[in-house]
């Protein structure tokens, strides 16, 4: 399939967003900046998870532009940076303010990700991406295809990656500790957002809210209330449900560990949905084949109040969010969001392990803009093929809108299910008029 613009695309792109880098295939990445070069940073959505992170761009360099939809949230931001050019539209931003930025900061819903992440690394920006990194599947796989061949320094939120925690755990895996793993569990305490029932109202959008823009390349519908400022998480359109907002982090440390990429198939059972809001529970069954470091292996997740059996914790019951890793020898837990704390069951090697210390997350990313080696949670490497692994949950999800669903065999090559039809919407979603995914 052809990945250029038709010209009726192009003219609707460029229409909306003046010169357009949208097709901005020929432009090369811009050099790395020299280490005591000041980087000019721009952040995209500078509220909830965007205010830390537009605060640590502003601290590694100078805050040149911000975007946000919410008015309010923008002028409050605005006082944080005051030298910062506002705006409500990232691709204007882009557009006007292109060639006085660096890097960028995305920081919003879900289904904006990666239209804005892919427009500023077109243009040969470096880019921060909040977790989950995309939206869907095929979006994961092409933000790392762009990111590599544009040679930009990327990193997805997921700090825990950077955690003296979550390297020793990983580390004690890989050096054999619990012997041969032969499954792990997932779970954590999300969703706390309504989710699983129908659409609220619609009512009269707030003054301060440009919705038009909140809604991006989603399907357009009226405003209501529960999706903005944080509930949109629990919608099929905007969000990713409790697997996409929090398994980039509960997931990370035996993905780390044990190279959890390409499942062969998911399966999942849910308390059932109108595929327009998330179930209020799922349990998802992830089957991975062996590969050269470790046999095939199988990882349960469980949301909604579902959790393991105490059992697998030597009777410790599993509460919040979590995760064990299972193996021949006896068991790895974790009992945080991010992987970092790790207790160990049975009769395991506990020899000290060696690991990489990071400078820090967000230190990562600067570290590889001013030249230094890319953040291990780079798009390519890591960001996009965990973020891959993630979202095929929610595949299997879909499939089960009736409580138990089929499994879904699922060909990572080529990103498709191979035994169901009708689901390339969710692999892949259309974008609406003004954006575009594929050039």
């Amino acid at each position: 399939m052809s990945h250029k613009p038709t010209r009726r695309q192009f003219i609707q792109t460029t229409a909306a967003t003046g010169i357009g880098y949208w097709v901005a295939g020929g432009v090369s990445a811009q050099e790395s900046t020299a280490p005591n070069e000041k980087i000019a940073m721009a952040s995209i959505g500078i509220g909830g998870k965007g205010s830390s992170d537009s605060n640590d761009a502003g601290k590694a360099g100078d805050m040149v532009a911000i975007c946000d939809v919410d008015v309010k949230r923008l002028d409050a931001a605005n006082k944080r940076f005051p030298n910062a050019k506002p705006y409500t539209d990232f691709r204007k931003m882009l557009d006007e303010m292109g060639g006085s930025i660096d890097a960028v900061t995305v920081s919003t819903p879900d289904h904006t990700h990666t239209p804005a992440a892919l427009m500023a690394m077109r243009m040969g920006k470096h880019c921060f991406c909040q977790k989950p990194l995309s939206h869907s599947i095929y979006q994961a796989r092409l933000l790392g295809k762009v990111a590599r061949e544009m040679k930009v320094a990327t990193q997805m939120g997921n700090q825990g990656t950077a955690m003296d925690g979550l390297r020793k755990s990983v580390a004690m895996i890989k050096a054999g500790a619990v012997g041969t793993v032969k499954e792990v569990h997932v779970w954590t305490n999300r969703p706390i957002w309504p989710q699983g029932g129908p659409r609220s109202e619609p009512t009269e959008c707030p003054e301060h809210l440009k919705w038009d823009l909140w809604l991006g390349p989603a399907p357009v519908r009226p405003y209501a209330k529960g999706y903005h400022p944080f509930a949109w998480r629990g919608w099929w359109d905007f969000g990713t449900g409790a697997l996409g907002d929090m398994a980039c982090h509960t997931v990370n440390m035996p993905f780390m560990a044990l190279d959890l990429r390409d499942p062969i198939s998911v399966q999942a059972v849910t308390s059932g949905h109108n595929r327009d809001s998330y179930p209020k529970w799922s349990i998802i069954d992830f089957e991975f084949p062996a590969n050269n470091r470790r046999p095939a292996v199988k990882l349960v997740w469980y949301d909604g109040g579902k959790r393991p059996d105490k059992e697998l914790l030597e009777g410790d019951p599993p509460k919040g969010s979590g995760c064990v890793v299972v193996g021949e020898k006896g068991k790895l837990s974790s009992s945080d969001d991010y992987g970092s704390i790790g207790k160990l069951y049975g009769d395991v090697d506990q020899s000290e392990v060696e690991f990489t210390k990071s400078p820090g997350h967000f230190a990562e990313w600067v570290d590889a803009i001013k030249g230094g080696p890319q953040a291990v949670s780079n798009f390519p490497d890591y960001a996009g093929p965990l973020t891959e692994t993630i979202l095929l949950g929610n595949l299997a999800v879909w499939v089960a809108d009736k409580g138990e669903g089929e499994k879904v065999l699922w060909d990572a090559k080529n990103l498709k299910c191979t035994n169901i039809e009708g689901l390339e919407h969710i692999v892949k979603p259309q974008y609406r008029e003004g954006y575009m995914l594929d050039v």
